[in-house]
């Protein structure tokens, strides 16, 4: 397959000035007071804090990350207005089907680097030769590489415009499969609404409505009572093996969502503070890794970087600082709510075409399977015992098992 010229080759190369100018400001971090607070309570812990930045400091070293990055191959190109960052990884089986991933936020596109090899290569890691995929993956516009975002406008349902613009225009594939879960679950699932022709299926391990953060419904199903305060399924849909989901989701709307008040409403205003520190960077995604990391899995530091090593979290906060895109990114939600998704269709189900949802024991949400039954065509369901919302770095053998198996279904 030819590629697109306009697709150039990339390699990720930070300036050694950028990275000087990094150090200088971690080693001038003002620390906040912060007491009564080790249950992170109150927030992000100022001591585990101290902590993180000293490894940034003393112990990360970003040039072998840059190298390990660069070992995938890379592409630029400027699509719809946007300047795209794109991981094309080639499948090595006889008849490799088109897979487009997803990140979400706080991710980056290194978060999903423990399945591409399983999904490329399959036999190399104890697979079938006949289950390869070729893996596509973006940064999502205004998201590390690609940028700088000069545009407004971008949400997930235009991101999916643009990825289908990618996967059939650019790279050439008749069809493709797609997954994701955050952000991504949202966009893999406007594919499989939106470009039904084009899809082969869906694989979501968050199975959120696309009227997500919106205050009406379009996409509710028939038959499916909604709480009214919280806008998602009541209840009382859910089921005595459902127990305690209805809770968690919502204890995340009440005690864990100023994050996402404040990126829907003012992300400007936090694109100040994260472009001047990489510390205050570092604080804003961490605090949320930790607690939608937790559940299921203990309490404390310890258990948080059996998922999540100090490594993975400056890699994280580099990527959004030495890139400028902390402010674009959270731009990504207000552009949900100030550019509202509307449905291409109003059909049921909501998402056309065959569909897999993974539910996550430790995941933020998980909807009662009253719901997921009218909303998606679902051929594959499966409750899983471990894992949660960062599933493809959290739990990379279950996460590639259910990709494998789902799609081995829709082979030709």
């Amino acid at each position: 397959m030819a590629l697109d010229d306009r697709l150039m080759p990339f390699e990720i190369s930070i300036p050694d000035e950028q990275l000087e100018d990094m150090m200088s400001r971690l080693k001038r971090t003002r620390f906040p007071d912060d007491f009564a607070n080790e249950d992170w309570r109150y927030g992000y812990n100022t001591a585990y804090h101290r902590e993180l930045v000293d490894y940034w400091i003393n112990d990360h070293d970003w040039r072998d990350v840059e190298r390990r990055m660069n070992q995938l191959p890379q592409f630029r190109i400027e699509l719809m207005g946007v300047p795209l960052h794109v991981i094309h990884v080639r499948g090595k089986g006889p008849n490799p089907m088109p897979l487009l991933l997803h990140h979400g936020w706080p991710w980056t596109f290194w978060d999903l680097r423990k399945v591409i090899g399983p999904l490329t290569d399959p036999e190399a890691y104890g697979g079938r030769a006949e289950d390869s995929f070729d893996v596509v993956l973006i940064s999502l516009p205004g998201y590390g590489f690609s940028s700088p975002l000069r545009e407004t406008g971008w949400n997930f349902w235009r991101t999916a415009d643009l990825e289908n613009t990618l996967m059939t225009k650019i790279l050439g594939y008749q069809r493709y499969a797609t997954a994701g879960g955050d952000w991504g679950a949202l966009i893999a699932q406007q594919h499989g609404h939106k470009y039904e022709r084009d899809v082969i299926g869906v694989y979501t391990h968050f199975p959120a409505q696309m009227s997500h953060y919106l205050p009406g419904h379009p996409d509710q199903p028939a038959g499916v009572d909604y709480d009214p305060a919280l806008g998602l399924p009541a209840a009382s849909e859910y089921s005595a093996d459902e127990a305690g989901w209805f809770e968690r989701g919502k204890l995340f709307v009440e005690r864990e969502s100023g994050y996402g008040e404040l990126q829907l409403t003012k992300p400007q205003t936090l694109a100040a503070l994260v472009a001047d520190s990489p510390a205050g960077q570092l604080a804003w995604i961490t605090e949320k890794r930790y607690f939608w990391g937790l559940a299921e899995r203990g309490e404390g530091t310890p258990a948080f970087e059996k998922v999540w090593p100090k490594e993975d979290l400056v890699t994280t906060a580099a990527v959004y600082f030495l890139t400028g895109t902390g402010g674009t990114s959270c731009r990504y939600y207000w552009e949900c709510r100030g550019n509202p998704w509307t449905p291409s269709h109003d059909r049921f189900p909501v998402v056309g075409v065959p569909t897999a949802v993974s539910i996550y024991p430790g995941e933020i949400y998980k909807p009662p399977l009253t719901w997921t039954q009218k909303y998606f065509n679902l051929k594959q369901y499966r409750v899983h015992d471990s894992g949660g919302h960062f599933a493809p770095l959290e739990e990379p053998e279950i996460y590639v098992d259910d990709i494998r198996s789902f799609f081995a279904t829709l082979r030709d």
